[in-house]
């Protein structure tokens, strides 16, 4: 289970704090609940990924998970842009605990998976946005959690990877449970049961994905 408990963010501008992107966002994901964000561009949905992911914090409220959720797979940060992609990989295996004789196994499936050539073996500062997301998809995937995070990583890359990606979705659905965020309705109907419609920083939980649809097309009539 996870309790998204009145969650407020904003960021520092130069101007001072920013607007309210989330405010007084509640809702909780029951165990085993495949949930996709939906909203307009900017609504906040990568920035709540982020939070219930670990990888930022809220101005106000918190995020409650008894168990064990993934860092958001396409988010490119939470690199070391000095190091190269296999070092990366090294390091998360390290502090995930991954026994030293067992790391290689691992690396050589992240590498095969991202499929990014020998810029592996290359600073990941050099990286595309897209080569990035990959490097995070795989290393995600090489280990296991009870939730997994999902940014739009079945629209990065190429035909063949996008199949890649969605294939190893299928495979998490049938043992873990999802969050994702994609602008692919058929996507979302696919792996999601249920919806979260982001508005005006606010959340909406709808029990049913295509009710969360409904409400976000209406509203783009308004």
């Amino acid at each position: 289970m996870i309790i998204v408990d009145d969650v407020h963010k904003r960021y520092q501008t130069t101007h001072g704090a920013g607007k309210w992107i989330l405010q007084g966002v509640s809702f909780t994901i029951p165990r085993n609940v495949s949930v996709g964000l939906v909203g307009r561009n900017g609504a906040g949905k990568s920035t709540l990924l982020r939070i219930i992911g670990g990888v930022d914090y809220p101005n106000k409220g918190r995020v409650i998970r008894d168990c064990r959720v993934s860092w958001p797979m396409g988010f490119g940060g939470g690199l070391q842009g000095s190091l190269s992609g296999r070092q990366n990989a090294k390091f998360v295996c390290r502090i995930h605990g991954v026994p030293e004789t067992e790391i290689p196994e691992k690396i050589v499936r992240i590498q095969e998976f991202c499929e990014i050539g020998s810029s592996f073996d290359e600073p990941v500062k050099t990286y595309s946005s897209g080569m990035k997301s990959r490097l995070q998809f795989a290393l995600s995937l090489a280990f296991d959690f009870d939730v997994y995070i999902s940014d739009e990583v079945t629209a990065t890359g190429d035909a063949a990877f996008r199949k890649k990606a969605a294939d190893a979705f299928k495979r998490i659905a049938d043992r873990s449970s999802l969050i994702m965020v994609s602008h692919g309705e058929g996507t979302l109907r696919q792996f999601c049961t249920a919806g979260v419609w982001m508005h005006a920083g606010k959340a909406v939980w709808f029990d049913r994905i295509d009710d969360a649809l409904k409400a976000y097309k209406q509203s783009l009539k308004k």
